[in-house]
């Protein structure tokens, strides 16, 4: 077992306080957005035997187990984080696996460096997510139905929205969809910029369900995707709810605290709320323009007193434990690597304690037991 060393990354739209005062420490005045636990290039975590991503790959069967590396090659599969957002993040979305390898090897072809801003293909893997919120967590996920989103913005008595207001009442849906969210991000951002300061007024006049445009508009006062972020659901999770995000699916993170758990993919297509690059052409070809429900997910549990978040991909398994004071000790041994993270009370994890925030790399078969108590979450694989 090793004690994790993470880093946190400091990210404009982070929060200041939050993952601080989860750790108990004092804030350093800067954005602390996401404290990253895993074997990510980027920033992998620090044991004492060296990075994470290193001392798997030194011995990625004896790390990571002999069924996960037949399935998912000789690297962590999945990427754990805090995320503490502040502000809302970028409206975005993810590619598929097909899409990844296709659209990292086209990139590689035309020379681009994994560094350059252009790029929107990191590596060749796709990027399917979960977010579980530890504090009230609101944000916004996948398409609504049309009609809502036109009766969204007919509210706000913007004259030059009417055209937009107009199409989505159209048939079918998904072309309606499609239509709107391109005209939005392909208009003039001139014209654009008073449309979406218009808008933005009438929201905060408004109030109540028309609120939340009016606090994406305050960070991004011209941007097109404040009017793109009227086209999905708004979605409010309460401690211990969770959010699962396929590919496709665009999506934006407004404010609160979880834990997120995806594939070990730094893929992102950008819609809006960002001035990095937004790449319309292959973002349209990535988007799944299908209104659905976001599907609030909520804990199963188990007999052993495992609460598992029930996902249809196999790179990541999220699960927590709710440990009462007195309870039995959990044997959570397991044929696959695993991160344990507390996130609240004194849990202890094969007699070391863990204080919120602090987390352990377990090896694929290395004997594990949950004792004390408080609430871990558990990130494996499926393999």
């Amino acid at each position: 077992m090793d004690r994790l060393v993470n880093t946190v990354r400091p990210y404009a739209w982070g929060s200041t306080t939050a993952i601080p005062e989860l750790l108990g420490v004092a804030p350093t005045g800067e954005p602390q957005a996401e404290m990253w636990m895993g074997a990510h290039p980027g920033a992998p975590s620090r044991t004492a035997r060296g990075p994470l991503d290193e001392v798997i790959a030194a011995d990625p069967v004896g790390e990571l187990g002999a069924a996960a590396v037949d399935k998912f090659g000789p690297g962590l599969p999945f990427l754990f984080k805090l995320l503490a957002a502040g502000a809302p993040l970028s409206l975005q979305v993810h590619p598929d696996q097909e899409q990844a390898r296709a659209g990292f090897a086209a990139e590689d072809a035309a020379g681009l460096p994994l560094d350059d801003p252009r790029r929107n293909y990191k590596d060749a893997n796709h990027k399917p997510e979960l977010i579980c919120a530890l504090t009230p967590f609101h944000g916004l996920c996948g398409f609504r139905d049309p009609v809502e989103a036109a009766d969204t913005m007919a509210a706000l008595g913007v004259d030059s929205l009417k055209p937009y207001v107009d199409v989505l009442h159209a048939h079918p849906e998904e072309a309606a969809l499609r239509e709107v969210l391109t005209a939005l991000l392909t208009a003039d951002r001139t014209e654009m910029a008073h449309t979406v300061a218009e808008a933005a007024h009438a929201a905060a006049r408004l109030g109540g369900a028309h609120a939340p445009y009016a606090q994406i508009a305050h960070h991004y006062p011209s941007d097109p995707g404040v009017l793109a972020a009227m086209l999905l659901n708004p979605v409010s999770l309460q401690p211990g709810e969770a959010l699962f995000l396929g590919a496709g699916v665009p999506h934006a993170y407004l404010d609160g605290l979880g834990v997120e758990i995806m594939a070990n993919s730094d893929n992102v297509l950008r819609c809006g709320l960002t001035p990095k690059h937004v790449d319309v052409p292959e973002l349209l070809r990535v988007v799944r323009f299908e209104p659905m429900d976001p599907g609030v997910l909520r804990p199963e549990a188990s007999s052993t007193g495992e609460e598992v978040y029930d996902t249809p991909i196999d790179e990541f398994r999220l699960s927590r434990f709710v440990r009462a004071e007195g309870a039995a000790p959990t044997d959570v041994t397991a044929p696959t690597p695993q991160i344990l993270l507390a996130s609240a009370g004194r849990p202890e994890v094969g007699g070391e304690s863990l204080a919120p925030g602090e987390s352990v790399f377990v090896p694929a078969g290395e004997k594990a037991e949950l004792s004390g108590t408080g609430t871990v979450f558990r990130a494996t694989v499926i393999a």
